[in-house]
């Protein structure tokens, strides 16, 4: 077919047909296929891996890998507060998934080559997101995240199980070699569960894990997606321009996939495997696996079977011969992240409050209380989060506005954060006249603690802030007292009942004794 009869098409029919264009190009890159059998210029051959335009030094040698297993540990140490054994497993599998990249090509039978895609098991909130994107993020290579819900059968409405290969070329800079040695993580997996409860065919449960058999293993995908309409036009128009169509492919051979989810109701499975499960009529709410280290010890013993009667198919399981179970976090663990050096929730707040120049700290006491609300959350590391943002939303309101330069969270802020807040507005404002008198008069301004109760209890009926009540209280002290020679003044509650009176008496005792 020529491309005259394409342009005699497109000026018969307005628009644009995306059945037809697929047409056009199959029909085009089949008489490219005939041409290049009878020794013609080799125009729309398939290009996969280096030879798709990417650099040609081999991938191995770009990331020069070496990394131990124990080392990828120890760094993980520094970010994540325990599941030792799931830093383990990971580290261990992903390590000598990398490290293999450096052993001479296994030959067309590819005996011994076993990928060791992983399947991470755990309640919300653990970690299982953060581990995997800080150890991509450590190696350097091309790191993919998804929700695995948001995927359906080929053929339906949702999202495409290929376009997860091709997001990873992109995050490769288009470097497809170094993209056939990333990552990609599906997050949600237990959600695409078969349910057994659909009349007609499960598009976004079994239908999304038969998709997702052969890229575990081994194929081409298309990098250029077939149900794309733009990535369709951009074939056409270089074929009409050069003649060819490079059909560029990405291999899925080495990459490293790695899924996770709570798997909600698994224990039951592999209690009911073990014959620990009640028998009879249904177990009361109190008999029921409520406690955590018993839900971990049932999620250790888990079993293929188990994830097959959960509703994943066995072909699917096969291909995630590694399993890390995460375990569910304690008070302890939840006191230890807030007090590291690294931890993403402090420092996250920390820049939240820096961006308006206030600077942030925390006492430990308010580090303990933090802890007790986050467990309250039940949801893990991020109830630590929600606890964060509750107490110091307000904070991060007004303070802004009163041109504060420090706040130090306290246990009293965190247990009584309106209460600690209105306090805190209170005694800054005084703060904050004060130092504004001593930067105008060269006085330092001080207040008895029966002094500073008097005056707040004034502005409070006066229905104000006490440091919009001193300048008409003390409208006469900075020349007063600079007549007087005073460089610190003390007010006291008697003071306070007629500042002005006091000034007055000590001015005239002054000349009083001078004349």
């Amino acid at each position: 077919m020529s491309f005259r009869r394409c342009a005699d098409w497109r000026g018969e029919k307005p628009g644009l047909d995306p059945e037809q264009i697929r047409r056009i190009i199959e029909e085009q890159r089949t008489q490219q296929t005939q041409d290049d059998s009878k020794g013609t210029e080799n125009a729309g051959a398939e290009i996969s891996g280096s030879g798709a335009g990417t650099p040609t030094v081999p991938v191995g040698e770009r990331l020069d890998f070496h990394l131990k297993p124990q080392q990828l540990i120890d760094y993980l140490d520094g970010f994540v507060v325990g599941q030792h054994r799931a830093k383990v497993i990971l580290s261990t599998k992903i390590c000598t998934h990398f490290n293999r990249l450096s052993l001479p090509d296994e030959g067309e039978d590819d005996v011994g080559r076993i990928k060791n895609n992983v399947l991470m098991i755990g309640p919300t909130g653990v970690g299982k997101t953060y581990l995997i994107r800080l150890i991509a993020r450590h190696l350097g290579v091309p790191f993919v995240k998804a929700d695995a819900t948001k995927f359906s059968e080929t053929g339906y409405v949702g999202g495409d199980v290929e376009d997860l290969v091709r997001e990873l070329v992109q995050e490769a800079a288009g470097d497809i070699e170094l993209a056939q040695h990333g990552i990609i993580y599906l997050d949600e997996i237990d959600k695409i569960a078969a349910s057994g409860r659909s009349a007609g065919p499960d598009v976004s449960g079994s239908g999304v894990q038969r998709n997702l058999l052969k890229l575990m293993e081994e194929t081409d995908v298309d990098l250029k997606s077939p149900h794309d309409l733009s990535s369709q036009m951009e074939t056409v128009i270089q074929m009409q321009r050069t003649g060819k169509a490079d059909r560029k492919k990405v291999n899925t051979r080495d990459i490293l996939f790695v899924v996770s989810g709570a798997f909600s109701g698994l224990e039951e499975i592999i209690s009911r495997r073990l014959n620990r499960g009640n028998m009879g009529f249904r177990a009361s709410s109190d008999e029921t696996l409520t406690n955590a280290g018993e839900s971990h010890t049932l999620l250790g013993q888990v079993r293929s079977q188990d994830l097959i009667e959960f509703g994943f198919e066995s072909e699917f399981i096969g291909r995630l011969p590694v399993t890390a179970v995460l375990e569910e976090l304690t008070r302890d663990d939840f006191l230890a992240i807030l007090r590291s050096e690294n931890s993403s929730v402090i420092l996250s707040k920390v820049r939240d409050f820096l961006a308006y120049d206030i600077e942030l700290s925390f006492g430990d006491e308010a580090l303990e209380r933090l802890a007790d609300l986050a467990i309250g959350e039940c949801t893990g590391a991020r109830g630590l989060v929600s606890a964060v943002e509750k107490v110091l939303l307000d904070y991060e309101c007004r303070l802004p506005s009163l041109d504060v330069k420090r706040l130090t969270v306290s246990a009293e802020i965190v247990e009584h954060p309106d209460r600690a807040l209105e306090e805190f507005v209170i005694d800054h404002s005084l703060r904050a006249w004060c130092s504004s008198f001593e930067k105008d008069h060269g006085i330092r301004l001080t207040f008895t603690v029966e002094a500073a109760a008097l005056l707040r209890q004034m502005a409070a009926d006066a229905g104000r802030l006490p440091g919009d009540l001193c300048p008409e209280l003390f409208s006469d002290h900075g020349h007063g007292l600079k007549l007087l020679e005073k460089t610190d003044y003390e007010v006291t509650e008697d003071i306070l009942g007629n500042p002005q009176e006091s000034l007055n008496a000590m001015i005239r005792q002054l000349y009083g004794n001078t004349t």
